[in-house]
């Protein structure tokens, strides 16, 4: 998916939710686990209750390599589930030496088909810049993230600069924005719009909404750009919202307040009010 069809979406759904499906076999309903796969059962029920209100899935595929052939028959499967048309992302979180990366990203794009994968940058150029070789594809490069453990490296200063603003401005530089994303946690509220500021053009992919306590309101007000610029993902807060027969219809209760905010949101931009 290119940008401008990514954009185009947005405007369309009046939305910018990503779903996370980071499905874990000790959370889903009991009554799932009686199916060939249960994975895959409860995905495809998230998917069906949620496509028409978000704009893109992220699939965490620790929660899949964790159970082996199975789980990645059930990521298979569930990728090949998402209507096409919606932006789909392999949070992989991967990057290692350049031929190693061409793998990972073949794998990703290739083999799986998706739009995006996540990129962990701390080797330098040459494990991000195989990710961009691949045309209407796009690397999400991990800039500043939701977790405490982003103290110890990202938010460390040197010559006057955090770490993160130097790996966000190398970035820049090696990709453009119809290919290069950041990862920026919502719940670093206090750096939203000094990072838009430094990256007016890229697409922000948003975690950190719903169960880990970042704003919606915050994040929008703060990294909206003429485009949107945002995918705002939600996991749990969406996929456990229930957990009984009705467990999709809860979730997608759940993601239409979502979306309804959303519109708000983008029709304040439309006008200038947010």
């Amino acid at each position: 998916m290119n940008r401008q069809e990514l954009v185009n979406l947005i405007k369309e759904r009046q939305s910018y939710l990503c779903v996370g499906l980071d499905t874990d076999l000790q959370k889903i309903p009991k009554h799932l686990l009686s199916h060939a796969d249960p994975v895959f059962a409860f995905n495809k029920a998230i998917i069906d209750a949620t496509k028409d209100l978000c704009v893109a899935y992220k699939i965490n595929t620790a929660f899949y390599e964790s159970m082996g052939i199975r789980g990645w028959e059930s990521l298979q499967r569930t990728i090949e589930y998402i209507p096409s048309g919606i932006f789909t992302i392999a949070d992989a979180k991967r990057g290692d030496i350049g031929n190693t990366s061409t793998q990972y990203a073949k794998t990703f794009f290739d083999t799986y088909k998706f739009d995006s994968v996540t990129v962990a940058p701390y080797m330098g150029r040459d494990s991000v810049e195989p990710f961009l070789q691949f045309p209407e594809k796009w690397a999400i490069m991990l800039g500043l993230t939701s977790n405490e453990g982003s103290q110890d490296f990202q938010l460390q200063k040197f010559d006057e600069e955090y770490l993160f603003e130097k790996v966000l401005k190398a970035g820049m530089q090696w990709g453009t924005p119809d290919n290069l994303m950041f990862v920026v946690g919502a719940t670093q509220s206090s750096q939203l719009g000094h990072i838009r500021k430094m990256v007016p053009d890229h697409f922000f992919l948003v975690p950190g909404v719903g169960a880990q306590g970042g704003s919606l309101e915050e994040i929008s007000r703060q990294a909206m750009n003429k485009d949107c610029g945002l995918l705002v993902n939600a996991s749990r807060a969406i996929i456990y919202a229930g957990n009984g027969e009705d467990f999709a219809e809860d979730a997608r209760k759940v993601a239409k307040q979502y979306q309804l905010e959303m519109a708000s949101y983008l029709s304040q931009v439309a006008v200038g009010t947010l």
